[in-house]
């Protein structure tokens, strides 16, 4: 029997898949252009407080990913495509508005703006994939999605540190240009595919997800890994400037970030899938980002800083697609779009905490002259949520994981 792969799926199929991994493309590199950038531009240029950058940044994220819970109930209901496309176009829109923002509430206000666009795409985009492809190809799928990730986050960081010795108005603009593109490859690309196999009330769905109790542990236990994640945006960034003095030192560390996990995204995943299933990866992933932060305690140079960004990738790399192909195992069908928003709380609450602790733990730690307390604290949160997930796969193992992957 032939092996199935993306390319012997159905036309249909085959383009839904393609276009949303040329989304997230763009939409990856126009984030990581600008809201990296973010905490170097107003508190290294403006002398803002690092704390009140963190606190708008998990704004954003606890609106953006809050929100979502709506818009995957909302694409159950009424399909994807139109809630992406609109996304899309709005968030183009908000980070022009970031680019221009010189208060504090005129970053606070289009933030605002950008989380309500990305509420609108996250979870339907997701709940999309997961729809159109056969479980078998998930992890192959999502790994393809990471690869493209992980491209764009090497674009975008590149093209932020040419563009922001110019000014920040065109850092701005040009992030929000990635978005105008991407909404066109939408409008035209994306086809009309409903994401749940029952046309039900957005009600009705969330319903189904927020009982689901499995699957709200899990949501709760990832909010470690967020935590973690978010820190690539906040807390390390300031690590690169206090070691280096240099502002571009920020866009060269995300660069290097990206160009690692590029290089170990097939390799890594490649050996952990030969002997772990999703979810043991998955662990071994996070506990990676842990040691990666964990090490940056006792970084004094910029060289060593890279070593913890290479635990750090590897993490990310082992952790993200094999994240989301548990979670697709796990949502039902009849509700796919609800439970990928209830999936995106993990991201909010982790992320959100993680946004304004990074900040504000960079600051407390400066003021008590204990520099490793950002770092401690982020491994911890991670080693926790490890040890977490480790017993909830000793409990649930059959429910997360994919049944062709079960002996």
């Amino acid at each position: 029997m032939r092996q199935q792969t993306i390319m012997t799926l159905p036309k249909t199929q085959r383009r839904a898949i393609f276009t949303a991994i040329i989304l997230l493309f763009l939409m990856n590199a126009g984030f990581f252009l600008l809201i990296p950038l973010l905490s170097v531009h107003f508190v290294d240029n403006l002398g803002w407080a690092a704390a009140f950058v963190g606190i708008v940044l998990a704004v954003r994220q606890f609106m953006q990913q809050g929100l979502t819970v709506f818009g995957g109930a909302l694409a159950d209901r009424f399909g994807a495509k139109q809630l992406i496309v609109i996304g899309l176009f709005t968030r183009a829109i908000s980070f022009v508005m970031i680019g221009y923002a010189t208060t504090p509430t005129g970053l606070l206000i289009s933030s605002v703006v950008a989380a309500l666009a990305g509420s609108l795409m996250g979870a339907p985009i997701k709940a999309m994939i997961a729809a159109i492809t056969p479980e078998p190809l998930l992890p192959d799928v999502y790994a393809k999605v990471g690869i493209s990730r992980n491209i764009a986050r090497s674009v975008g960081p590149m093209i932020g540190a040419l563009l922001i010795g110019l000014n920040f108005k065109t850092v701005g603009v040009a992030a929000a240009g990635f978005f105008l593109l991407a909404f066109i490859v939408a409008l035209i690309g994306l086809p009309n595919i409903n994401v749940s196999t029952d046309k039900q009330s957005a009600s009705k769905s969330l319903s189904m997800a927020f009982h689901d109790r499995t699957f709200l542990t899990y949501t709760a236990l990832m909010m470690g890994f967020w935590f973690m994640w978010v820190q690539i945006s906040i807390a390390l960034p300031l690590k690169a400037i206090a070691l280096t003095g240099d502002i571009s030192s920020v866009s060269i560390m995300l660069t290097v970030n990206a160009l690692l996990a590029i290089l170990l995204q097939i390799p890594a995943l490649k050996l952990a899938n030969k002997f772990l299933l999703p979810l043991p990866t998955l662990i071994v992933g996070i506990m990676s980002m842990a040691i990666g932060l964990g090490s940056v305690a006792i970084v004094n140079g910029i060289w060593q800083l890279y070593i913890s960004i290479f635990f750090f990738a590897l993490g990310t790399v082992l952790a993200t697609p094999n994240a989301q192909t548990v979670a697709a195992t796990m949502a039902n069908p009849r509700a796919r779009g609800a439970y990928f928003g209830v999936d995106s709380l993990a991201i909010a609450f982790g992320g959100g905490i993680g946004q304004v602790m990074g900040g504000s733990m960079i600051d407390v730690a400066s003021n008590l002259n204990f520099p490793a307390l950002p770092w401690l604290v982020s491994a911890a949160v991670g080693t926790t949520a490890a040890i977490g997930l480790m017993y909830f796969y000793h409990h649930h193992r059959r429910e997360v994981t994919p049944k062709e992957l079960l002996a």
